[in-house]
């Protein structure tokens, strides 16, 4: 008899189902998608053997992952790119969401006042941008950069700011009879406390910097040797190479659920000690 099965017999009923169900989740959060993914791509191949699909409209996975083998070269050197462009523009993001976040918490005027003005970026698609971008600016890279950034800013600034202005107000009141200067409100008050928020949009702008980079890379129709993966998609599209396009897909895919990852376990090790929202995974 194992510890776990010993220490479940020793628990009420109810207990005991309750930690059986726990363990069946954390096994399931695993094996359901793993399950699903290998049934899909499963169908994915029989679909086109069954169907005699042709390779330039649909390749089959094990064509795809061979391409990828084959021209991993080309696709990581391109891969590079888009990722040198994705974490710039999400570090501008970060830099500029939370300075002016800072200040619209600081002073309700500055926010009325520019706040309109970040909300007309979010709801203006980079594409109807993008002309004037290309008119203003000759740097290829400051092109791709801009756009990116101007995906990514948003989500940072809007959460920041949330979490800044929803301090418990009664614990401004204490800090205010303590003779707390505004700034030592926001150093050990408000900044922590939105922390949370400010994680959450740090998540959401991580995905949406890589998106930034691609589409801008699409509208910038950016080619060469020096472009990144969007243009080796435009390239594989033009010559009918569906093995490469979907290999190219594949691999901004993974990187954008590597980048989701990777911000999930900052996120978590930050407030894992002292935040509601990671305690309860702990559990």
């Amino acid at each position: 008899m194992t510890a776990i099965e010993d220490t479940v017999l020793k628990l009420d009923p109810e207990e005991a189902r309750r930690v059986r169900q726990e363990r069946l989740e954390r096994i399931g959060r695993w094996v359901l998608p793993l399950a699903i993914m290998v049934l899909a791509i499963w169908l994915w191949d029989r679909i086109c053997v069954w169907n005699e699909i042709p390779q330039y409209i649909l390749p089959r996975p094990g064509v795809v992952l061979q391409t990828l083998h084959d021209d991993a070269g080309l696709l990581f050197s391109s891969l590079l790119v888009t990722l040198r462009i994705t974490f710039l523009s999400l570090l501008l993001a970060v830099i500029g969401g939370v300075g002016l976040a800072v200040l619209f918490a600081q002073s309700k005027w500055v926010e009325m006042s520019f706040f309109p003005f970040a909300i007309v970026l979010q709801v203006t698609p980079i594409v109807a941008i993008f002309p004037l971008i290309n008119i203003y600016i000759n740097n290829q890279t400051t092109k791709l950069l801009l756009c990116a950034w101007i995906v990514a800013f948003f989500p940072i600034l809007s959460n920041t700011t949330l979490g800044l202005n929803s301090v418990d107000r009664n614990l401004r009141d204490l800090f205010k009879l303590n003779g707390a200067t505004r700034w030592q409100q926001l150093r050990y008050l408000r900044l922590p406390a939105a922390m949370p928020y400010f994680l959450g949009g740090l998540k959401i702008a991580g995905g949406l910097s890589l998106i930034g980079a691609v589409v801008a890379e699409f509208v910038a129709g950016a080619q060469g040797q020096s472009s990144g993966l969007a243009s080796r998609i435009i390239e594989a599209g033009y010559r009918l190479n569906a093995p490469r396009l979907f290999a190219a897909l594949i691999l901004i895919s993974l990187t954008g659920i590597l980048i989701f990852l990777v911000l999930s376990l900052v996120s978590h090790l930050i407030l894992r000690r002292w935040h509601e929202s990671a305690l309860k995974q702990e559990r």
